[in-house]
């Protein structure tokens, strides 16, 4: 497979839209030559993540969860403090990694993928 380079602009975008079309090319569904046992050699850019469609009530009640693994570990943290801690790629990433298969390919994908803000 030859390398592909895709870049998507962000700008005035909905996350979701943006994410779901990063992650088919990521996964290299838009090729002829698609297996899903290999990881394809598309990378893939997202630009203006910082300029995306957010709205303003998704960003006070939209929570993200994650759990640390101890005890009273599950960390919750609402859309505008990721936002304040990591950026608007942090949403991105988040986005895009939810949608790529769980499995050992799911790393190796991620790594194809930058998002500038």
């Amino acid at each position: 497979m030859k390398n592909n380079t895709y870049t998507i602009d962000a700008t005035h975008k909905k996350i979701g839209r943006i994410s779901s079309e990063a992650s088919r090319l990521l996964m290299g569904k838009n090729s002829p030559l698609w297996q899903p046992n290999v990881v394809p050699t598309n990378t893939v850019t997202i630009i203006n993540a910082s300029k995306a469609d957010v709205d303003t009530k998704k960003k006070e009640q939209k929570i993200y969860t994650r759990y640390t693994g101890f005890p009273g570990g599950l960390i919750s943290l609402e859309m505008e403090k990721v936002i304040a801690k990591k950026g608007y790629s942090e949403l991105f990433r988040i986005a895009i990694k939810g949608m790529l298969p769980k499995n050992k390919l799911q790393a190796k994908m991620m790594r194809n993928l930058t998002i500038t803000e």
